[in-house]
């Protein structure tokens, strides 16, 4: 567990993750790299978007990461990607303060799959990369979920 959650008393922990149950969403986006040699870069994120910053200010100060920024249809947004602060802030947070929800359950335990496939480099061999996108299809099912690439754009190259 990273020293950060040491310091975040359980009231103030379970506030975050409640919020971020019913809020927070993890996600995993693609980019197209042409200078990579499976050509996509594989970018995790968590967000929690809100019209009023308070709460998002507060999950930043606690955790120690991530930024927070104005979006153009005017709510603001908490967005972490840098992978070491997903792999030694976020996911340690989430294990300590667990999700009740079933739907938030499951897709962390996806998005920690992911991620520890992509804190092993299995990302840049082309048997990696497959395994993260078929678990990718997984994460945020339902109506409502749109990707810029899904599963058959990048696996027909």
């Amino acid at each position: 567990m990273s020293s950060n959650q040491l310091m975040i008393p359980d009231h103030i922990g379970w506030y975050i993750s409640g919020f971020c149950d019913g809020e927070g969403s993890f996600n995993v986006s693609l980019r197209r790299k042409t200078d990579y040699k499976i050509g996509w870069q594989v970018v995790l994120s968590f967000n929690v978007s809100q019209r009023d910053i308070t709460m998002l200010a507060l999950i930043k100060r606690y955790l120690k990461c991530g930024i927070i920024k104005k979006r153009q249809d005017g709510l603001y947004s908490y967005d972490v990607t840098n992978p070491n602060a997903i792999t030694n802030t976020i996911i340690p947070f989430f294990e300590k303060f667990r999700f009740f929800s079933a739907s938030k359950k499951y897709n962390f335990r996806l998005f920690e799959q992911i991620t520890k496939l992509v804190a092993d480099k299995k990302h840049l061999s082309p048997e990696g990369f497959q395994e993260i996108m078929i678990l990718r299809e997984k994460l945020n099912p339902g109506r409502g979920r749109t990707r810029k690439y899904n599963i058959a754009d990048v696996l027909i190259n």
